[in-house]
């Protein structure tokens, strides 16, 4: 028998408030995040393993990581989180004092194996600014964590995109220095994905030789300016998640990235009658 896929369900910038509080004063992201688990919970097969990239909270406060909590309860899978730029490090390790963090204090870098995957997750945040950086302490951690398992692929996540996405007012606060970070890459092959968020719209590119995507939301979309004609503006879209799923096989085995969306819709339809004639 072929050694089962791994699934990691990746969410990202659930942006949650104070009960009764609106984000931008139109999106309900704490009814946003319920659909979304609800989603996550009904998936059949049951991801292994859930990714939260960032943004968790929006301002941010004890309150609304209190709030988050509750919120994620009923999630029946096992979750982690790594900081985005609406994060504060302190109030997520007193709120998730039980994560792996990798440091006692400062970034709340974490790595989770989850069968034959290992899953990286870094802190890209920067105090009370939009943009990310990796502190060199991170990048050390990164490059000798990867170098202690080569023969086991890894996916990283963190928040901050480490490339350009063409939305001028995103792309000035990405990951400012992903220079840093490419080297390390290319020097692991067994980094098989990048994932982040940020950007709240799915989005596909290859940084350092490896493909390397963006996490929709499950509440709200950033609008998708290339022409740089609006101000920063976000538009109310289908939410989703990312399911990445591995499949073990030769080397590293291989990972395909689906776009999930949130909600009820008409199906599943068969192709083919009881006869087996196509419909």
């Amino acid at each position: 028998m072929s050694p089962k896929p791994v699934h990691i369900a990746q969410i990202s910038d659930l942006h949650i408030k104070p009960p009764g509080s609106l984000a931008y004063g139109k999106v309900d992201t704490a009814k946003a995040l319920e659909r979304c688990i609800a989603a996550l919970n009904a998936f059949d097969p049951a991801p292994d393993f859930v990714v939260i990239s960032g943004d968790l909270a929006d301002t941010p406060t004890a309150e609304e990581y209190q709030y988050l909590k509750r919120l994620l309860a009923p999630l029946k899978l096992p979750f982690a989180g790594i900081p985005g730029n609406h994060d504060s490090r302190e109030l997520m390790r007193a709120a998730f004092p039980s994560a792996s963090y990798a440091f006692v204090s400062g970034p709340l870098n974490q790595k989770i194996e989850v069968a034959g995957l290992d899953l990286l997750l870094l802190d890209s945040s920067v105090h009370r600014k939009p943009h990310g950086e990796l502190e060199e302490p991170t990048l050390q951690w990164l490059d000798t964590t990867l170098a202690s398992s080569p023969d086991r692929p890894a996916l990283l996540f963190l928040h901050h995109p480490p490339f350009k996405a063409g939305i001028w007012h995103m792309d000035r606060q990405n990951l400012l220095n992903a220079s840093e970070l490419a080297p390390i890459v290319r020097h692991h092959p067994r980094v098989q994905l990048i994932a982040t968020g940020h950007v709240h719209r799915a989005t596909l590119t290859m940084f350092a030789g490896v493909p390397t995507t963006i996490c929709p939301a499950p509440n709200h979309a950033v609008d998708l300016d290339l022409a740089e004609l609006r101000e920063p503006s976000f538009k109310v879209e289908p939410p989703a998640f990312h399911l990445h799923s591995w499949f073990p096989g030769e080397r590293f085995g291989t990972v395909v990235t689906h776009q999930v969306p949130i909600g009820t819709f008409d199906g599943p339809h068969p192709f083919f009658g009881p006869d087996g004639k196509l419909l």
